[in-house]
């Protein structure tokens, strides 16, 4: 969309239809008008246009072949057709071209068309806006997708590589006089599952590698990529959209002490908080009075805590939360998400540190850290 008002491209074989249409639309839209089906594709080439209005008859390509290319190459174009021919042959060539927003007959009141371009700026808004989310999903998806190929590619090198060494020995040539045939029937098993082994990690490895070049495809030209905002500005983006209750949403609170950009793996940043964010809200369940504190910025220091009022953590699961599997509250496996969580924050530099207080003296809650490198200390 333009910066101040959205663009509408109007294409008709008439001059005289052309100055009417700039003439009484100018004021309301950035108007742009062209003669012809080759002279309209050259413009949407050149320009960002949010609403294209073409008329159906025209000498040389008519305007159903303008929709069929604008449906191949500009998708999220919305399309208006303007006719005096509203025939059956037409409207089957319109709805061939596909997604059209409105067929409109000739002579069209100016009132009419006024509304019918204020519903389009208002789908193109739609359109433009499901676009940008759909963009920032796959942007989201390709960045966790790289980070994860980094953290698992690595062991299942280590895997085949170790798998390929102890094939190796267990195939070494050697005098097989005199051993046991118990010790040989034991290495023959050890050769097949260390082949299995070797197999399954090539195998993963394909499988990661190919996941992440088809996330790669799929993924927004660069031309579209965006870089990271701010700290202030993802904390409230992620909490406008989180799903909370009532009552979970009026126990936060937001400390912006200092804001920071965040330059680094944005995406998976903001995984991170999303994770912190459920942990303490799981925490805050049944408390009399829950809070959950989201701090940003703490004595000019880049950093993201987030802090509950609830329970707390036993201090013999606390020291284990950064390098175990365990959960905040006890048990084995479930915990895989702040081992993660700190894994994302080294990856660039920084770290996460989890504290927590269960104390009739200190009171009860957690604070869990998003501890930023200082190259983050710049304001956003």
């Amino acid at each position: 969309m333009g910066d101040d008002m959205p663009t509408v491209l109007y294409v008709d074989d008439e001059d005289m239809a052309r100055k009417y249409f700039g003439r009484a639309f100018g004021n309301e839209y950035r108007v742009l008008t062209a003669p012809g089906v080759d002279a309209a594709l050259a413009l949407l080439v050149d320009h960002d246009v949010d609403v294209l209005v073409t008329d159906y008859r025209m000498p040389g390509k008519v305007g159903g072949e303008l929709l069929r290319e604008v449906e191949r190459s500009w998708p999220g174009l919305v399309r208006i057709l303007v006719t005096a021919y509203a025939d059956k042959d037409v409207l089957l060539d319109t709805v061939n071209g596909g997604d059209v927003f409105r067929v409109l007959e000739k002579p069209v009141r100016q009132d009419a068309l006024r509304a019918v371009l204020r519903q389009a700026s208002t789908e193109a808004v739609r359109r433009a806006r499901d676009r940008a989310a759909r963009d920032h999903g796959l942007l989201a998806v390709e960045e966790t997708v790289a980070f994860l190929a980094h953290e698992l590619g690595a062991p299942l090198a280590s895997i085949a590589d170790f798998a390929r060494m102890l094939s190796r020995r267990v195939h070494e040539d050697g005098d097989e006089r005199g051993i046991e045939p118990g010790y040989l029937l034991l290495r023959a098993r050890i050769g097949n599952a260390v082949a299995h082994m070797s197999d399954n990690a090539r195998y993963c490895q394909a499988v990661l590698d190919s996941f992440v070049d088809s996330v790669k495809r799929a993924s927004p030209a660069p031309a579209a990529r965006v870089a990271g905002g701010g700290a202030r500005q993802m904390v409230a983006a992620l909490l406008a959209s989180y799903p909370m209750s009532a009552d979970e949403r009026a126990a936060v609170v937001v400390d912006v002490q200092h804001d920071f950009a965040i330059r680094a793996s944005p995406n998976c940043v903001a995984l991170v908080l999303s994770s912190l964010i459920g942990n303490a809200l799981r925490a805050l369940r049944g408390q009399p009075a829950p809070c959950l504190r989201i701090a940003v910025g703490t004595g000019a220091r880049p950093v993201i805590a987030v802090e509950d009022n609830g329970p707390g953590v036993p201090p013999e699961i606390l020291h284990r939360l950064l390098l175990d599997p365990v959960s905040m509250h006890g048990g084995a496996g479930g915990g895989w998400d702040l081992i993660f969580c700190n894994r994302v924050m080294q990856s660039f530099g920084g770290h996460l540190r989890v504290q927590s207080k269960q104390t009739p003296a200190d009171g009860h809650g957690t604070t869990a850290t998003m501890n930023f490198p200082e190259s983050h200390k710049e304001s956003a």
